[in-house]
């Protein structure tokens, strides 16, 4: 059996069911919306929804251009600097000491506060979108980049050491490679959530986007437009993650094998 089958068997394996959970839910929403009469301004059927997205499919992409290129920018902003503060934090206990506290302090600033105050410091154009992005990203890369770095294998680290390797030959020789599942375990949780903060950053203020397609549909009280670009972000979200792990894939080939015609990972 070719590789490709077996691929394709085990993503059905893994994802049909939630597939077919998400149909039934679906086909549940629109018996349950039209059996009750709900008012379309409170909750579309599914169908309105899908009629609404074929009213807006020709200016939609370019919302959806917008909203990517801002949540990718900002994405691999966070994921360089992320990479470089959680190098520092395990190169230097004291320096991890002092800042990592204040890292965690720093989650319980909710972003839709800081989002209005990046737009009136940067103005209006992509960068604040893509500094709100780097933001929300910013921290599970550190937190998972310094704790894989942490959780380095000793021994090794000794093993280096004693041959003569210097403190930064040992990160980049020992520690970096041993972080680097727990760096994609942080990208893939920030990934997820790059598209939200790009939205965010665009209801404040924006010419384009998938924040302002929303913000106009609700001051048109069009709720199917809003939910039409609710399952756009979803899906673009789930496409991030998505393409997060394929790098992953790519960069840690030896977590995947092949064993008895079945993938396992490491």
């Amino acid at each position: 059996m070719s590789r490709a089958l077996l691929l394709l068997r085990r993503a059905a394996r893994d994802y049909a069911p939630a597939a077919l959970l998400l149909v039934a839910l679906v086909v549940v929403w629109e018996v349950v919306v039209r059996a009750l009469d709900v008012a379309p301004y409170l909750v579309p059927a599914p169908s309105r929804i899908a009629r609404a997205f074929m009213e807006v499919r020709g200016t939609l992409p370019g919302h959806l251009r917008t909203t990517t290129s801002e949540a990718a920018v900002g994405l691999a902003l966070s994921a360089i600097l992320g990479a470089a503060c959680a190098a520092l934090l395990a190169w230097s206990t004291p320096l991890r000491r002092a800042v990592y506290p204040l890292l965690v302090i720093s989650q319980n600033v909710p972003l839709v506060v800081i989002a209005p105050l990046v737009v009136v410091w940067f103005g209006f154009g992509m960068l604040p979108k893509v500094l709100v992005v780097t933001l929300m990203g910013f921290f599970p890369i550190v937190v998972a980049t310094t704790d894989g770095l942490l959780r380095a294998d000793r021994e090794l680290i000794e093993l280096a050491r004693s041959y003569g390797a210097g403190r930064w030959q040992v990160l980049r020789g020992v520690l970096v490679p041993s972080a680097v599942p727990s760096f994609f375990a942080g990208l893939q949780i920030s990934a997820a959530y790059a598209v939200l903060g790009a939205v965010i950053a665009e209801w404040v203020g924006a010419s384009s986007g998938l924040g302002l397609f929303i913000t106009r549909s609700q001051t048109a009280f069009r709720v199917d437009r809003v939910f039409v670009a609710v399952a756009v972000i979803a899906a673009l979200s789930i496409a991030s993650f998505a393409a997060v792990h394929l790098a992953a894939r790519l960069a840690m080939p030896w977590q995947h094998f092949v064993r008895g015609g079945v993938q396992e990972e490491v």
